[in-house]
């Protein structure tokens, strides 16, 4: 099953003629997040061919423009869609006010229920659940408020090895605590040990996405060791005065983060319009961390399972 992410925009404020705003999407199992919606969101949904449709869950990190000026075109086309769902929308608590105006003349009776989430800036906080998966946000530091998100798979419990079930003679209802972590005895009183038993289950994937912040080493515990890091990376480091000004990271500081946290693989973005040449941001950020690579517009980054 899926764990990928797309990149739809790796801009920062200004977008070029190559690069939008900011806005992914992530796919968890066949469960799609949209995490910020810059403009131009919706048209690279269409180009990546991602259906408008799949996405019941929208994470805005902070309002600044460039993170959720698409989110009213977005939410517009969905019901002009006719689509008649819940949609979620995860951000700071002042955005339903921002964009209630807008949503109050769009053409044609509103379909979809917009269902508001106000973001937690003080501490790390669970803000989604379900069978398979788990997302929290957390404070980074940036001139506003500002959330990062951290995706999570469940981990599932250990699978039962068949020809166990037939050699030991277990009952069905034995089978629940076995996969709880529990030992078997026989009908004559041998112990079978659970890890003879049961095969481990996949390790779970994991995916944070930090931007904007500057450099902040308060989140390295929360992104330890997981299997994708998104940070971003706006300035090289001959601006790294500009970047703490503009409390943004460089992508010396990205790489850093990555390294600290221990983490698989560092995706860097939010790209100054400065900056033509992206490889120099991919080349930087490599002399301390290697396993980086510059965010792409359209390119999906894939996390198979361990």
């Amino acid at each position: 099953m899926p764990f990928e992410l797309t990149i739809l925009g790796s801009s920062s404020a200004l977008p070029t003629s190559d690069r939008y705003p900011t806005a992914q999407v992530l796919n968890i199992l066949g469960r799609f997040f949209l995490i910020d919606c810059g403009e131009g969101t919706q048209i690279q949904l269409r180009r990546q061919k991602i259906g408008f449709s799949r996405i019941k869950h929208i994470f805005i990190s902070h309002l600044h423009g460039d993170h959720y000026f698409g989110l009213i075109g977005l939410i517009s086309t969905l019901n002009l869609l006719g689509l008649k769902t819940d949609i979620h929308i995860y951000s700071p608590s002042e955005l339903k006010n921002l964009i209630q105006p807008q949503l109050d003349f769009i053409k044609g009776e509103m379909k979809i229920n917009l269902i508001f989430h106000p973001l937690n800036f003080k501490k790390q906080q669970k803000i989604y659940e379900d069978k398979r998966v788990e997302v929290f946000s957390f404070p980074v530091k940036h001139s506003i408020s500002t959330c990062g998100f951290l995706f999570k798979e469940i981990k599932k419990q250990p699978n039962i090895k068949k020809e166990s079930i037939q050699t030991y003679n277990i009952p069905i209802a034995k089978i629940k605590e076995i996969k709880a972590g529990d030992d078997f005895v026989t009908e004559e009183g041998k112990i079978i040990l659970n890890k003879d038993l049961t095969t481990p289950a996949p390790q779970p994937r994991s995916y944070a996405f930090c931007t904007d912040t500057a450099y902040h080493e308060s989140i390295v515990n929360i992104v330890k060791g997981v299997d994708l890091l998104y940070h971003e990376a706006t300035f090289l480091e001959e601006l790294s005065d500009f970047a703490k000004k503009t409390k943004h990271s460089t992508a010396i500081d990205a790489a850093n983060i990555a390294k600290l946290a221990k983490v698989k693989k560092l995706i860097i973005g939010h790209f100054s319009a400065r900056f033509n040449d992206i490889s120099l941001f991919e080349k930087e950020a490599r002399t301390v961390f290697e396993n980086t690579v510059a965010a792409e517009e359209g390119r999906t980054y894939r996390i198979n399972k361990k």
